[in-house]
């Protein structure tokens, strides 16, 4: 099967005022032709009957419309030939961007041109050569060899309707006023003021489809949208190619008209209107109107183009289904939000039944395990609009794949990475494409993924995605590869305006990457194994690992990481040249020995199971923080986790418990072999420390978190759980714009009822949650603050310092979350206080993150360099369970962003001995769990996991 997406020349929505002359003419001789027949006929019926046929004074213009209906979206054929974009600025300074190494985009994305590129009157004037005559009054950029890219594209984004820091004022995602709404523009609640716009262009991202949500069957017409802000200020002149009706330009039906986006969703989204059942029935029956309005139309025209003006009257349209008889003309690109088999195929019936094409499917979880099903849509297989790796987190995400992308794109299917924003970051648009370029997909589609097939996909392959002649000059020069874990931009070009980073006023990017490896393409794991497995368990392979008991020699291991009194150190160093030479005798889970040559001869025992490592490296394993892990399998589905536990500020705690707050403790509701779990460990994560908690609340008294291993079977299998009481957790953040604010008690009320927890003395009446405070105050077990505002942290150092002189105690306070802890980095430390960055690279969705340090390109600093420079311990969590297996990602993006000042075995302590000392985990237990990777550190994208090691279990897991 091929590709039908729409290839690079596909049409696109004309913009300029540039008329084709080839389109005019020939509409113009059709209207010329139609009207001279029908005052031919007229004429000569007029002799034959007595009544006068009487033509209407606008019959050009009702014909020029009828032939305008015929008309398909694209743009003129000299298009590249324009000389000025339709976006340009006046003002705006030619730049001329010189030695770069420039992914054109062209070719299938496998042409790099070496050298320069010209941009001028916000287009592509020049790339590889630039002739000097073309070189005058320019601003010179050395990319001194650097990689440049066109300007990325999140195809799937709801910047500026879900506006950051989220608020009600600005909270336009979706729309509870029916199923079927295609009448709604996204354009109409764009948010200027969004604190996203600047921080997802900061990650490259130069265009976006801007859609709304999906509660609802049809949710809406959605934008292609610029992130730069233009001297109007306005959201009209940031979409590209605006409709005529949107932005007042002239509306001559001459013109090809422009391509229309809208949105729709099928699935468990819907639910607010019906199940499954009745949003197929609001799609076909909505569609029936549409279909009825375009007969009508199509009547009228065909009446018109006869002569037959008698039977005309007002042309038949329906102001709130015109979008939908567009979408049967083949106007409208549409993007259908759904992800299970059931939900695809009723999608593909859907549209074969009423003969319109879905240009593209988003999030599409089982999308990989059924090609042949999406090959029988109308008009075309689909685009695919991916996540790299957020599923399982509801039902119909359950089996959704690592792998997704790959597969599919054997299937020739074009492949999309995008991020749902606020779901996902949009400013990490491009690690959705690093991820799945790491699990497997060839290099030049996963550079394609967020580039050339969202433009194609869009109909804007004539302007968007790649770098040639005549394109939009939106440009990003980056510090590193592109694919490389960490890549950040030195500087970006929307339409030959540079943007505002942080670069132009002192920032530093690029610090650290001064190694040649980092300028070249990322190596990747051979995944062939697990893609196979994938596809024949139908997307839920087996998780089980090979347990061995006797005696592991891990071979050609090059470094060899372990637990240190002051953090992860280096026992062994082994590299020698290209080649690893150390060796490590692993007994009973536990390191007998590790050199290099003979040096562990006498520890070799003759039944040894030997690995080669390939130049890889032993490390201490992660430790996840601060998600359902373990205690929910899907967290959108209560069912299969602990419930909801009483809320003892909203509602009276059962006398029978004895206990005013209702205290719980997840360890009595441990589930072990969850997916997420068994995937974690797999990935080198082989404990996790989870607080009681149900998706979706937020309560102030959270409960007595548990840590756990990941990969054990059950809770009486010694070691499974490590600590049985890890921390006592609580909460002090501000209401959630998505709850009631009455629902959730003040800022205020919190602290205030956390100061009298601490300082009141343990009794009955206060019952067993009293106890546990007055033994967190008594820095007996941490006592970690789920807390963003840099205010209420502050409010909770006064309270830490209060409880400490009149209990002449000190407490092991943590904070979780922590966005906007750089503000108080030197207080905290002072106050030795712990922080665990939740997550790691912060994101102002709310206004309790409001003010976050961002880190390169739009500061020096992030937070954790801020963090450690000021002696503050410090971990990384992550909210989401799923997230558990990204944690060594998440420690390559710490190093990469730092500047160089975070070391490997810095990174590496994020994640384990900090964590350990923050939560007060035995360091003897945990001490034997130390991680094999092949083939490089975790830090590395081309290295993976091949085993395990756990002392306390007495014996290696080999994946």
């Amino acid at each position: 099967m091929s590709s039908k997406s729409p290839p690079s020349d596909s049409p696109g929505r004309i913009v300029a005022r540039r008329r084709s002359p080839a389109g005019l003419l020939c509409v113009f001789a059709l209207c010329l032709a139609s009207l001279s027949y029908i005052l031919y006929w007229n004429l000569t019926s007029n002799v034959i009957s007595p009544t006068v046929q009487n033509i209407p004074l606008n019959a050009q213009e009702i014909l020029t419309r009828c032939a305008s209906l015929k008309m398909k979206p694209g743009p003129p054929s000299n298009f590249l030939e324009r000389g000025t974009s339709d976006r340009f600025e006046e003002g705006t300074p030619a730049t001329v961007i010189k030695n770069a190494t420039i992914w054109t985009g062209d070719k299938n994305g496998t042409e790099i041109v070496y050298g320069d590129i010209l941009l001028d009157k916000g287009i592509v004037k020049a790339v590889g050569h630039v002739p000097r005559t073309l070189m005058r009054d320019t601003i010179t950029v050395d990319a001194g060899g650097a990689w440049v890219t066109p300007g990325l594209i999140d195809f799937h984004s709801h910047v500026g309707i879900y506006s950051l820091p989220a608020l009600h004022a600005t909270f336009n995602l979706n729309s509870h006023k029916g199923p079927v709404l295609p009448w709604l523009r996204t354009i109409d609640a764009f948010d200027t003021h969004d604190d996203s716009i600047e921080l997802v262009m900061a990650g490259g991202v130069t265009s976006m489809q801007v859609l709304p949500g999906s509660a609802n069957a049809i949710a809406g017409q959605a934008f292609m949208m610029k992130l730069r802000k233009t001297a109007e200020r306005s959201p009209t002149s940031m979409v590209i190619e605006p409709p005529h009706e949107i932005d007042g330009s002239d509306a001559s039906s001459l013109d090809p008209p422009r391509w229309r986006y809208l949105k729709q969703a099928a699935g468990e989204n819907i639910d607010l209107y019906g199940n499954r059942m009745d949003t197929m029935w609001a799609y076909r029956q909505a569609y029936q109107q549409a279909s009825r309005i375009k007969a009508a139309q199509d009547a009228y025209c065909a009446n018109a183009e006869s002569g037959l003006w008698h039977l005309l009257d007002a042309f038949p349209e329906s102001f709130q289904y015109e979008a939908l008889v567009d979408v049967l003309r083949g106007r409208v690109k549409v993007s259908q939000h759904v992800y299970e088999t059931v939900d695809i195929d009723a999608i593909v019936r859907l549209s074969n039944e009423f003969q319109f094409h879905v240009d593209s499917i988003h999030h599409a979880a089982e999308a990989w395990l059924v090609p042949g099903v999406l090959e029988r849509m109308w008009g075309g297989p689909p685009a695919i609009a991916l996540f790299s790796d957020n599923y399982r987190y509801k039902r119909e995400s359950y089996r959704g794949s690592v792998h997704a992308p790959r597969v599919l794109a054997d299937h020739n299917f074009t492949v999309i990475m995008k991020t749902d924003h606020p779901a996902l970051n949009g400013r990490y648009l491009l690690y959705e494409a690093q991820q799945a370029h790491h699990y497997g997909l060839p290099l030049e589609l996963a550079l394609a993924s967020v580039t050339t097939a969202p433009a194609a996909a869009a109909g804007l392959a004539h302007r968007l995605g790649t770098l040639r002649t005549g394109m939009d000059a939106d440009v990003v020069l980056w510090d590193s590869h592109p694919l490389r874990l960490g890549a950040t931009p030195m500087a970006v070009w929307i339409d030959g305006v540079a943007q505002p980073l942080g670069t132009q006023t002192g920032v530093l990017v690029g610090q650290g990457k001064e190694a040649p490896e980092w300028r070249e393409p990322p190596k990747v794991p051979d995944w062939k194994r697990e893609r196979r497995e994938a596809i024949d368990w139908d997307g839920l392979p087996p998780l089980k690992t090979e347990q061995v008991s006797s005696s592991v020699v891990f071979t050609n291991v090059s470094s060899v990481f372990v637990r240190g009194t002051e953090g992860v150190e280096s026992l062994l160093d082994s590299r020698s040249g290209e080649r690893a030479r150390g060796i490590v005798v692993v007994e009973g889970g536990k390191i007998r020995c590790a050199g290099t040559g003979d040096a562990c001869s006498s520890s070799l025992s003759t039944d040894a199971r030997l690995i080669d490592l390939e130049g890889g490296v032993l490390a201490p394993a992660f430790i996840s923080f601060g998600s359902n892990l373990g205690l929910q399998e899907i967290s959108y589905e209560a069912s299969t986790g602990d419930g909801f536990p009483y809320d003892p500020f909203a509602e009276d705690v059962p006398r029978f418990l004895r206990d005013p707050g209702g205290i719980v403790q997840a360890a009595d509701a441990l589930e072990f072999q969850t997916r997420n779990a068994l995937i974690a460990h797999r990935a080198g994560v082989t404990a996790a420390t989870s607080p009681p908690q149900a998706y979706f609340t937020k309560p102030t008294l959270v409960g007595l978190s548990a840590t756990f291993r990941t990969g054990a079977p059950h809770a009486l299998v010694d070691g499974a759980i490590i600590q049985r009481i890890s921390a006592l957790h609580y909460t002090v953040r501000r209401p959630d714009v998505l709850l009631a604010a009455s629902e959730t008690p003040s800022i205020s009320t919190r602290i205030a009822a956390l100061r009298r927890l601490l300082l009141a003395d343990a009794d009955d009446r206060g019952g067993e949650t009293q106890q546990w405070f007055s033994k967190a105050a008594e820095g007996a077990l941490p006592l970690i603050v789920d807390v963003g505002s840099a205010d209420a942290m502050a409010a909770l150092l006064q309270l830490k310092e209060e409880v400490e002189q009149k209990r002449g105690t000190r407490m092991r306070l943590v904070f979780s979350g922590a966005a906007e802890a750089p503000l108080l980095a030197k207080e905290i430390g002072k106050a030795r206080v712990g922080v665990i960055l939740t997550p790691p690279r912060p994101f102002p969705l709310t206004w309790d993150a409001k003010r976050i340090l961002p880190g390169p390109p739009l500061s020096n600093d992030t937070a954790l360099v801020t963090l450690l420079r000021n002696n503050v311990l410090v971990g990384i969590g992550t909210s989401d369970a799923a997230f558990a297996a990204h944690t060594r990602f998440d420690l390559a993006w710490a190093t990469a962003e730092s500047n160089g000042r975070v070391s490997p075995e810095q990174a590496l302590g994020l994640a384990s001995v900090n964590l350990e000392r923050l939560l007060g985990i035995d360091q003897a237990v945990q001490d034997g769990d130390m991680v094999a990777w092949a083939r490089g550190s975790p830090l590395e994208t081309h290295s993976s996991v091949v085993g395990v090691a756990s002392s306390a279990r007495g014996l290696v897991d080999l994946l």
